[in-house]
C-alpha cells in the first residue's frame, strides 16, 4: 500500500514536473518571432534547452551513483523548472527566453534521477514496460500544458502562461518532499568504474538513435512546423490544436510501449521502422501546403516520443548494473542533448539560408541514416550471438 502511494505521488510529480517544463512550448517559436527575433536567433534560443543538459547530466549521473539518492535531485529539478519560469514572467523577450532556456535544461538534467528512481525496481522486460510507463506520465504532463496554453494563450498572453509553469513547478517540489526513498547504496564504485559503462557499443548506438529522435521532435514538432502552421494562416488556436494532436498521439503510443502491446515485435522492429516514419514526416511536412495535413501528420512524431524514445531509453542502458544505472543514464542522456542543441541551431540557420524544406529534407536524411545504422547493428548482435 505504501508503494503505490508513493509511485502515485511521484507520477503526480512527473506529470507537473512535464507541465511546467512544456506548456509554453507550442507558442515559444511564433510568439519569439512575432515579437521580432529572426529565424536563426530562435534556433539559438531553442537550442539553449539542450545546453546545460548536455553539459551536466553526465556529472548528475555520476553524482547519483556515488551518493546513492535520488530524491533530492528530484527536488533540484522541480525546482528548477519553476524557477525559469519565473524569469520568463519577469524577462518575456529573447534574452529572457535563452536564460530561462539553460535553466529548464538544468531542470531536465535532472530527469536522470526520475528515471533511475522509478525503472530502479525493475529489471528484464519489466523494465522495458516500466520505462514505457513513466514516458506515458511524461507525455501526459506535456499534453496537459498544451492543452492548456492552447485554450488559454490567446485570452491570458505568454507571461501568464509562464505563471501557469512557476506553480506547476513548485507544487511539483511541494510534492516531492513527501517522496520515500530506500536506504541510500551509493559510493560503491569509483568514478572510473563508473564512467567504464560509457565506452559500451550498445549505450553509444542508442545514445545516437536518441540524439536524432530527440534533436529532430524539438526542431520540427516543438518549433518549426508551428512556424509552417502560421506561414499556412493558422491561428494562435490551430497552432495550439497541433500540439495537442502530437502529444495525444505521444500518449498512445508509450502507453503501446509500456502494456507490452509492442512487444512481440519488439525494439528490432520498431526503432529502425519508427525512424523512417521520421524521415517520411520532415520529408512531407514542409510541402504539405495544407492546415488539415499537417494536422495529420502530427500523428507520426507521436509514434517517435511514444514507441521510439521509450525503446531507445531501455535499450541503451539494457544489462548496466543498478550501481552504475545514473552513470549510463546520465552519459545516455547527455548524448542526446547535443541533438537537442545542435539540431534546432544548424536547422535555424539552414532556413534562414535555404529555405524550410531544405532544413526539413537534411533531418529526414539523419532520421534514414539513423534507420540504416540501428539495422546493421541488430543484424551484427545476432550473428554474435550465433557464433
Amino acid at each position: 500500500m505504501k508503494e503505490r502511494k508513493n509511485d502515485t505521488i511521484f507520477m503526480a510529480i512527473v506529470t507537473l514536473f512535464w507541465f511546467a517544463q512544456y506548456v509554453y512550448i507550442p507558442y515559444q517559436t511564433t510568439y519569439l518571432t512575432g515579437i521580432g527575433v529572426a529565424s536563426s536567433a530562435v534556433g539559438g534560443i531553442v537550442g539553449a534547452y539542450g545546453i546545460t543538459q548536455m553539459l551536466l547530466r553526465l556529472p548528475v549521473g555520476l553524482s547519483a551513483d556515488r551518493v546513492g539518492r535520488h530524491k533530492l535531485f528530484i527536488m533540484m529539478g522541480a525546482l528548477a523548472s519553476g524557477t525559469a519560469s519565473l524569469i520568463r514572467v519577469f524577462r518575456c523577450n529573447g534574452t529572457g527566453f535563452l536564460i530561462a532556456n539553460l535553466f529548464s535544461g538544468l531542470a531536465s538534467a535532472m530527469w536522470i534521477s526520475f528515471m533511475v528512481f522509478y525503472t530502479g525496481r525493475y529489471s528484464g522486460r519489466e523494465q522495458q514496460e516500466a520505462t514505457g510507463r513513466i514516458v506515458l506520465f511524461n507525455n501526459l504532463g506535456i499534453l496537459f500544458g498544451f492543452i492548456a496554453s492552447t485554450l488559454l494563450y490567446g485570452r491570458i498572453g505568454m507571461e501568464k502562461i509562464c505563471l501557469l509553469s512557476v506553480t506547476s513547478g513548485c507544487l511539483a517540489f511541494l510534492l516531492s518532499l513527501l517522496l520515500k526513498e530506500e536506504k541510500p547504496v551509493g559510493g560503491q564504485c569509483t568514478v572510473g568504474e563508473l564512467l567504464s559503462v560509457c565506452k559500451g557499443k550498445r549505450i553509444l548506438v542508442f545514445s545516437l538513435v536518441a540524439l536524432i529522435q530527440q534533436g529532430i521532435q524539438l526542431t520540427t514538432t516543438m518549433s518549426f512546423t508551428n512556424q509552417i502552421l502560421k506561414n499556412c494562416g493558422a491561428t494562435d488556436g490551430i497552432v495550439g490544436i497541433s500540439s495537442i494532436i502530437y502529444m495525444i498521439s505521444s500518449v498512445f503510443f508509450a502507453g503501446c510501449a509500456s502494456s507490452g502491446i509492442c512487444g512481440k515485435k519488439g525494439p528490432r522492429f520498431w526503432i529502425p521502422t519508427v525512424l523512417l516514419v521520421v524521415a517520411a514526416y520532415c520529408t512531407l511536412v514542409p510541402v504539405a501546403g495544407s492546415i488539415p495535413l499537417i494536422l495529420l501528420l502530427q500523428i507520426l512524431p507521436g509514434m517517435s516520443t511514444g514507441i521510439l524514445f521509450s525503446y531507445a531509453t531501455s535499450e541503451a542502458v539494457q544489462g548496466v548494473p543498478a550501481e552504475k544505472k545514473s552513470t549510463a543514464m546520465g552519459f545516455f542522456q547527455a548524448v542526446y542533448a547535443i541533438g537537442m542543441t545542435t539540431f534546432p541551431t544548424i536547422t535555424g540557420k539552414i532556413i534562414g539560408g535555404s529555405g524550410m524544406w531544405t532544413g526539413y529534407l537534411v533531418l529526414a536524411a539523419v532520421a534514414a541514416a539513423g534507420a540504416v545504422l540501428v539495422f546493421f547493428w541488430y543484424r551484427t548482435e545476432a550473428e554474435n550471438i550465433k557464433k
